[in-house]
């Protein structure tokens, strides 16, 4: 790639040992464009990637994850009723679900990372999202290096959304600071918790190095949208395409959730006993990977397997190819099987890095149950209310804009149930 030596690697031994020294194996620096989006933990190495990672662990501990399913269920319904509007007077409709799958996580990370202060996450989660889009067409069109630094129209458009972004998560911040100086401690959402942790990071040391910035709080904010919106929205919008193909399969799922919850309430024991939307939510996220791919450098020459590799060389660690590869999962890579996992992950992967939705290894993301437990309460809940097959209208079309996304969105017929 111009003067740098690219390894495609797709050898579960290699990943496996790429994944486990990730103080060898670094994240490349990139382009700066991304960093508008996705910087903090994602972006942090060695030494700030411990620190940062010791201080958010808390937001997503499982006992925190279980207050976070009222708000799941809060946004989910707000979906479902705007669906069922549209079914009042017909017995079917085709209906595009991506964008509102969309707007679903949108709102949840919302008020899972601000609290009280939803409204304003809104806004801001809406900049982000159009800061997305300019990024992407930025990084597709010709690159002229030192061209971000030209007045152009995009270009300014972005450092206004980046100075909005900023100004208005330290707000909330300071409100939030200010509150807990007079007692009013609230550790309850991820902006919450995070400020605790932090706090009590900076009291045990004694010194405020061992904690984050404000400046760093507000990217590890920017990381909980980003990551938390399109990690879920792609999950599902793949799992709803793949159940309306396979109808026998959205049967079996549907079953076990009525069988399960019969008319109580979502509650976090039921989700974890989902074995078959467990199955199901797998072998999604194997045939459709968020993340396509995943990139690595190293500064110093290194030896990987039996290859030598230059000191500067980028590492392509390919999820979608390691995913398809027919030697690892058999003859039946390309079809839609879940029941491949049902004993388990580790029980298919046999202790290989042969699956990796979330990364593999120390740097595994840590809002993986985050996302699997959103998920889950959404396809539950849709799955109680709604039977849909795929549109003739639909297109099958993945394509990455950072994560891999249905690019002429995903047309279902959907029927009351």
């Amino acid at each position: 790639m111009g003067p740098i030596p690219v390894v495609h690697i797709i050898e579960p031994a290699m990943i496996k040992e790429v994944f486990a020294n990730n103080y060898r194996f670094q994240k490349p620096k990139g382009n700066p464009l991304i960093k508008l989006l996705v910087a903090g933990l994602a972006d942090a190495e060695c030494d700030q990637w411990s620190k940062h990672r010791k201080i958010i662990n808390p937001a997503f501990h499982v006992e925190k994850l279980k207050h976070m399913v009222p708000a799941f269920y809060t946004c989910c319904v707000e979906m479902i009723n705007k669906w069922e509007d549209m079914l009042r007077r017909e017995s079917s409709c085709e209906l595009d679900v991506w964008p509102y799958l969309q707007t679903f996580s949108s709102d949840v990370i919302s008020r899972l990372a601000f609290g009280s202060s939803f409204e304003e996450a809104k806004r801001i989660f809406e900049l982000q999202l159009v800061q997305a889009q300019l990024v992407v067409e930025a990084i597709l069109s010709i690159y002229i290096p030192g061209s971000r630094f030209l007045p152009t129209k995009r270009n300014k458009r972005m450092k206004e959304i980046d100075r909005e972004v900023r100004a208005s998560i330290r707000s909330i911040i300071d409100k939030r600071i200010i509150a807990i100086e007079e007692g009013e401690s609230n550790n309850e959402d991820l902006l919450g918790i995070l400020l605790d942790s932090n706090y009590k990071a900076i009291k045990q040391q004694g010194n405020t190095n061992s904690g984050l910035s404000i400046d760093e709080i507000i990217e590890e904010c920017k990381l909980f949208y980003f990551a938390g919106q399109e990690t879920t929205g792609t999950l599902l919008v793949w799992t709803m395409v793949l159940l309306a193909q396979h109808t026998d399969w959205q049967a079996r799922a549907r079953d076990e959730v009525l069988r399960v919850f019969k008319e109580n309430k979502l509650d976090i024991d039921g989700l974890n006993r989902l074995k078959t939307v467990n199955m199901i939510f797998s072998e999604v996220l194997r045939l459709y990977p968020p993340v396509t791919s995943l990139t690595r450098t190293i500064h110093q020459e290194t030896k990987l397997g039996d290859i030598t590799i230059p000191a500067g060389s980028l590492l392509q660690l390919h999820n979608m190819l390691l995913h398809h590869d027919r030697d690892i999962w058999g003859d039946d890579v390309k079809e839609f099987k879940p029941e491949r996992f049902s004993e388990g992950v580790s029980k298919v992967t046999k202790g290989q890095a042969s699956y990796i939705p979330f990364g593999w290894g120390p740097r595994i993301c840590v809002g993986q149950n985050f996302a699997l437990l959103e998920a889950k309460t959404a396809l539950a809940m849709i799955l109680q209310h709604f039977q849909f097959d795929l549109s003739p209208s639909y297109s099958h079309a993945p394509h990455t804009i950072i994560t891999l996304q249905p690019q002429f969105g995903a047309h279902l017929i959907l029927r009351k149930l």
